[in-house]
């Protein structure tokens, strides 16, 4: 008896992570849809109220404010931004509050990874932070280096003061 309870409540904490693993996987993949067919409501209604997203510029580091006012005039014009997952990880705190995850994204800007981080909140996850940078293969970060530095430098002065 007491292996079958044990067998019961490892075999329902299992379930419980891959059912939360498939609805994050499909959260995420609806939030992209949404923005590749310029649906707002749909992609701004999963960011959390206090929500923060960090583009791939420097300065593109937003709360959901922010990143709405910013976001309006793509939406507005039918198309935002096409981001499909290549690759995705889902990882959980131990008490299931909590879960983070990594993608690799192919867009418009070719491979791109983002990462985040989802808080459930009345028994349904939401996106809290996500950030979205691009990948730059080692053989030609020297190269882009170059093509950032005068603007780059141009911030990085800006900010030191």
């Amino acid at each position: 008896m007491k292996n079958y309870i044990l067998l019961l409540l490892l075999t329902s904490g299992l379930a419980w992570t891959q059912n939360d693993e498939a609805t994050i996987n499909t959260l995420l993949t609806n939030w992209h849809k949404a923005a590749a067919e310029a649906n707002y409501t749909n992609y701004f209604k999963v960011l959390t109220p206090d929500a923060i997203y960090i583009g791939t510029d420097a300065t593109e580091n937003w709360n959901k404010t922010q990143f709405e006012a910013f976001a309006k005039p793509y939406f507005d014009k039918g198309k935002a931004w096409s981001f499909t997952a290549l690759e995705r990880h889902v990882y959980f705190s131990k008490d299931k509050k909590t879960a983070w995850f990594d993608e690799l994204l192919n867009t418009q800007m070719k491979i791109c990874r983002g990462s985040g981080v989802l808080i459930k909140i009345k028994n349904k996850w939401m996106i809290q932070h996500y950030v979205l940078s691009m990948t730059i293969p080692n053989s030609t970060t020297d190269e882009v280096v170059k093509a950032k530095e005068v603007e780059e430098n141009a911030l990085i002065d800006k900010l030191k003061r």
